[in-house]
């Protein structure tokens, strides 16, 4: 007969305490976890109603060992200060997690060869069935194509809209909604503040603002060298006044912030004076002063992605070509009409 045990909490619930529960020895629980065959109906429904009372959950290691599989994703992020990164990297533990996968986290400071290879054979010492790779930066992507290892790698690789192995967004289009919009206020043309050299955000958000405004003939002033943060926008601002341009799109929203800041600072109002527009839709964008006018990009629904793509290729079926994630122009307080003489 089972026995009358029940679950009182405390400490995580272990397979011989389902045992105890179920009234059967840990060997039977673990055949009906792993669907072995030669288990009575009767025990199945023991074991299985001895499960859902305890609401135990079998871990990643012990599942790999009795399936000849592994339970864990591998992640490789460089620049997970970002918030792009940070929230992907939280929808990929969310969908590994609701797959029954864990996940190993190793991040890297820089970007060389020998601190990317061994991250990857770090991972692949850890028998990891795939690696995610949130380093999209042109160095690593080019290493990783080249076959670095035999694992599949699944690359946030921005504006990749051809690559089976990649999850994207199009950030070519994210940065013409920007430029587009401020120069439908009517702002003569738009000053760019880019991201650090080797970003494929970079390039992308270079191209759409680029070409928007070539299509539309417009200057196209040299664009401001920033890092992804405030201080580096901060010190753009001088630059920014100097230019004469009346409207600026910064790579992203905390360059945006150090960029307002200054401003304010030498006297110069936004958006009366110059408006700007951010990209990525920081959560704390909307607190800025004002409220920053920006492109939201869906970085948790990316990870997401990231993860069905793996356990897609993980299980034999072959890397798809999905579409790209669309991005979102988010209008806010930051930028404003243009009229001459204001």
């Amino acid at each position: 007969m089972p026995a009358s045990t029940s679950w009182s909490g405390g400490a995580k619930p272990r397979m011989v305490d389902v045992a105890r529960l179920a009234g059967v020895s840990q060997q039977t629980v673990s055949r009906v976890v792993n669907g072995k065959p030669n288990v009575t109906p009767d025990v199945q429904v023991r074991v299985e109603k001895a499960i859902a009372q305890l609401n135990y959950r079998r871990n990643a290691a012990a599942r790999s060992l009795a399936t000849q599989q592994s339970m864990v994703l591998g992640v490789i992020s460089y620049g997970l200060s970002r918030h792009g990164h940070s929230t992907a990297l939280m929808g990929i533990a969310e969908a590994a997690r609701g797959a029954n996968y864990a996940t190993s986290l190793i991040t890297v400071k820089d970007i060389g060869r020998a601190e990317l290879q061994a991250a990857i054979d770090h991972h692949v010492d850890d028998n990891v069935a795939g690696i995610i790779l949130l380093a999209p930066i042109r160095a690593a992507i080019e290493m990783v194509r080249e076959g670095v290892t035999d694992l599949p790698v699944i690359a946030f690789e921005p504006n990749a809209s051809d690559r089976p192995y990649s999850v994207a967004a199009d950030e070519v289009l994210g940065a013409r909604l920007a430029t587009s919009h401020l120069l439908e206020l009517g702002h003569e043309t738009v000053v760019h503040l880019k991201g650090p050299d080797g970003w494929l955000a970079t390039d992308a958000r270079i191209e759409g603002w680029r070409s928007t405004l070539v299509e539309a003939r417009r200057v196209v002033l040299d664009p401001i060298a920033t890092n992804w943060d405030a201080p580096s926008g901060a010190r753009a601002a001088q630059q920014v006044v100097d230019s004469g341009a009346t409207a600026v799109f910064a790579a992203n929203d905390q360059t945006a912030l150090g960029l307002i800041y200054e401003l304010n600072n030498l006297g110069v109002r936004v958006p009366h004076d110059i408006s700007v527009v951010g990209f990525d839709d920081h959560p704390e964008s909307a607190y800025f002063a004002p409220s920053l006018t920006t492109v939201r990009v869906d970085f948790d629904a990316i990870g997401r992605a990231a993860v069905r793509k793996m356990l897609g290729v993980v299980a034999g079926g072959p890397a798809h070509v999905d579409a790209m994630f669309t991005p979102t122009l988010v209008v806010r307080k930051s930028a404003a009409q243009y009229s001459v003489g204001q």
